[in-house]
């Protein structure tokens, strides 16, 4: 019979060990990618709203684990993404509305006012062209050949709103559990396991609270504004605005400004100037005062750091990646921290 020495039948061991272990890791990764995005929104949304589910149990009987999750569920539920469906559904019957718009013997009056804006700016800069009506028509278009591959993608968005759902709750339930085995198998100490943990759910709510939140504010003040001074569409706009606010240097002004010059355009410069105080007042006193307040309290990381982490998540994994860019981001930052820390003591 072939033999083999002790040290080089323990070395085939190691290598079959691991070939399973990595083979068998990948094919578990193929299972769950399809449902990786509905699992990071979960893991996200019960990192922010455990405060909440630590409240609850506290307070019901027994301090039961699977109603305090239940509870914290339905209150999510309700207050978030009730309102957050129908605001997209209002988005999208506004969006649909403007397309009509466009595409309609009405549309004339529509562009004449799009128009008027360019020619304002043409008197001040002669050489400005923007191509008004080749814009707004392309944009249409694009709108309208969209519109069948979201409504084909909404019984698979039901299902990953189910599964996320789902998450949410075994995340509530058993959150602690899957946190204390990630660091009992991690071969890191376990303060610096608990300091990793510590340093990413402070990520997640920093940039929820202070990017989202505020973003969010600023749209309805933005929204508001616009209502006041006669705009049709403010909820739209407002929410245009919102995600402007997201990104650094650009903000509500790519709401504000057209609107401003549009009133000056049409000869309502008086309510220009008003609008104009508007945003800098209501809305831009929102990013300098409560901004810095929220941000304050989270990880201190470079403005363009942010942006970049924000941008390339929003490109690798979509929408949700707004979030997972800048935890990941300070995942790295903080295996740097460790790194000096430990590299010292080398």
């Amino acid at each position: 019979m072939f033999s083999m020495s002790p040290s080089s039948r323990k070395f085939l061991e190691h290598t079959f060990f691991f070939v399973v272990l990595f083979a068998s890791g990948y094919l578990v990764w193929k299972l769950f990618s399809p449902f990786m995005g509905a699992i990071a929104l979960a893991a996200i949304i019960v990192t922010i709203c455990y405060p909440l589910y630590e409240r609850i149990i506290h307070v019901i009987p027994n301090h039961s684990t699977t109603l305090a999750a239940l509870l914290s569920l339905v209150m999510i539920v309700v207050v978030i993404f009730l309102p957050l469906i129908f605001l997209a559904s209002f988005i999208l019957r506004e969006a649909l509305s403007i397309y009509e718009l466009v595409n309609v013997s009405s549309s004339v009056s529509f562009l004449g006012f799009l128009s008027q804006a360019e020619l304002f700016l043409q008197k001040i800069i002669p050489t400005f062209t923007f191509g008004t009506t080749d814009v707004v028509q392309q944009a249409a278009s694009f709108v309208a050949s969209n519109l069948v591959s979201i409504f084909a993608g909404t019984a698979s968005t039901i299902f990953l709103f189910f599964i996320t759902l789902v998450a949410a709750y075994y995340f509530f339930r058993d959150g602690k559990v899957f946190t204390t085995y990630l660091v009992y198998l991690s071969p890191l100490k376990d303060i610096d396991d608990e300091l990793i943990l510590r340093r990413l759910a402070v990520a997640v709510r920093s940039v929820a609270l202070g990017s989202v939140f505020i973003a969010i504010v600023q749209g309805v003040l933005t929204a508001v504004g616009l209502s006041i001074f006669g705009f049709d569409r403010a909820i739209l706009w407002g929410c245009i605005a919102a995600f402007g606010a997201l990104i650094p240097g650009v903000g509500t002004t790519i709401v504000f400004v057209p609107s401003i010059i549009y009133l000056f355009a049409t000869g309502e410069h008086l309510s220009a100037v008003a609008l104009a105080l508007w945003g800098a007042l209501a809305v831009g006193l929102i990013d300098n005062l409560l901004g810095p307040y929220v941000m304050s309290r989270g990880n201190k990381v470079h403005p363009f750091l942010l942006l970049m982490s924000v941008l390339g998540g929003i490109v690798l994994f979509g929408p949700v990646g707004f979030i997972i860019g800048p935890v990941i981001l300070s995942l790295f930052l903080v295996f740097l921290e460790l790194y000096n820390v430990h590299s010292n003591e080398l």
